[in-house]
């Protein structure tokens, strides 16, 4: 009998894995595509910060509004088909953006209710692929899964930009089109995972004690409530990406293609770091590494923020990138593999809210704090302020701090 492959691509192996995988990757590209189209659009219609910070703000608030919702929905119906139905839904949106394109008229409401449905959608399909994930490996090969599926959804977020950008020369119509046809495959592909049925004795009654579940369990747990919200709060304030369209057009003057290559830097950093953990997973000093890795990324941050030079610019957000993929990872692991299965959907979309207040409502926050102050001051203050968080953050999570090892729920 053969020695089990201990290695980090052995989860590949397992075929519910990738179709899982090809989803998130298809999905992954999509998104990244559309959200580069949809800010150099609206850009193009308004040249206002504040009208990009406001694309943030509609695309974060379902998850807020349908928080208890889906993560009730995650925990109580078929997971992977309440994904498939919700890539189904961003696929209508995305040719909605296409329709829309295709009219050519200059007024940008329509594209922030466009930003609302794909937001709705999302806000359903995060917590329900969170949760399905740590049913469809052992749980030796967990920690290698959740870097394999940052991986895959951060290379989606390296080539998606890029092509976003490239595309975008052909007109918005075309990037809008190619990201419907993504989200329609990873709907398909979704839906042909092997359904494992949770037993039925776990399903969650509709009350306000099973909704509120997940909240009550992260406060319960420090280092878990230590990490959500070190991320949080890391990309609140460090994150700069609904800027990147003022950087690439006005300071450092490359344009959509130059844009686009901006978009993909971080997520290529996050490639390179996850592949590492896949193969090389945290042994020791996961908490500590965690807070390094936060004040690492406002660091970066704050560099970029004074850059006039392409190359610095991209060297810093492929450092921003790396640095945060160490976040994710700690955080994921943290969240998704420590959680009973039958609150893994209602934690997941309180996780969701996190992540969705750290990206979509950071770039509101960046967008505001432009407008009243300029792009480089508000990307530096960012920076430093990522790093004061990281430092207290230490402090005030004593537990996290001193979290030695990973550990996986079996």
């Amino acid at each position: 009998m053969s020695a089990p492959d201990r290695s980090g691509w052995a989860v590949f192996g397992i075929g519910d894995f990738r179709l899982f995988g090809a989803a998130r990757f298809l999905t992954g590209l999509a998104y990244q595509m559309q959200a580069v189209a949809i800010g150099w659009f609206v850009y193009d219609l308004t040249h206002s910060a504040l009208a990009l910070g406001l694309v943030g703000l509609a695309g974060f608030l379902p998850a807020v509004v349908c928080a208890l919702i889906t993560g009730h929905v995650a925990d109580a119906y078929d997971r992977r088909l309440v994904a498939a139905a919700a890539f189904a839904l961003q696929s209508t949106a995305s040719f909605g953006l296409l329709a829309y394109a295709l009219t050519g008229q200059h007024i940008v409401w329509p594209i922030y209710a466009l930003v609302i449905l794909v937001g709705t959608a999302r806000a359903f399909a995060n917590p329900a692929l969170q949760a399905l994930l740590p049913t469809l490996v052992p749980g030796s090969q967990f920690s290698a899964a959740i870097a394999w599926n940052a991986s895959l959804w951060q290379s989606a977020s390296v080539i998606g930009p890029a092509l976003g950008g490239f595309l975008y020369a052909l007109g918005p119509a075309v990037v809008f089109g190619g990201a419907g046809a993504s989200f329609a495959l990873a709907s398909l592909l979704t839906a042909l995972i092997r359904f494992r049925p949770a037993p039925s004795g776990e399903r969650p009654p509709i009350t306000w004690a099973a909704l509120s579940a997940g909240i009550g369990y992260i406060r319960s747990q420090p280092v878990v409530l230590g990490a959500i919200s070190l991320d949080l709060f890391t990309v609140l304030l460090g994150g700069a990406t609904a800027l990147l369209p003022i950087y690439a057009g006005e300071i450092l003057h490359v344009g959509p293609l130059g844009l686009g290559a901006l978009r993909s830097m971080p997520a290529f950093g996050a490639v390179a770091m996850a592949i590492t953990l896949a193969n090389r997973p945290l042994r020791r000093h996961a908490g500590l590494r965690m807070l390094r890795a936060a004040a690492v990324f406002g660091a970066a941050t704050v560099v970029f923020g004074l850059s006039t030079s392409l190359p610095l610019s991209m060297a810093c957000l492929f450092v921003t990138g790396a640095a945060d993929m160490i976040s994710v990872y700690v955080r994921q692991t943290f969240v998704q593999g420590e959680t009973p299965d039958a609150m893994r959907g209602r934690v997941s979309a309180v996780n969701t809210v996190f992540i969705g207040a750290s990206n979509e409502l950071g770039e509101f926050e960046s967008g505001l704090l432009a407008a009243a102050i300029g792009a480089v001051p508000a990307v530096v203050a960012g920076g430093v302020a990522t790093v004061g968080i990281a430092l207290l953050w230490g402090r005030l999570f004593p537990a996290l701090r001193n979290r030695d090892r990973l550990m996986v729920r079996a």
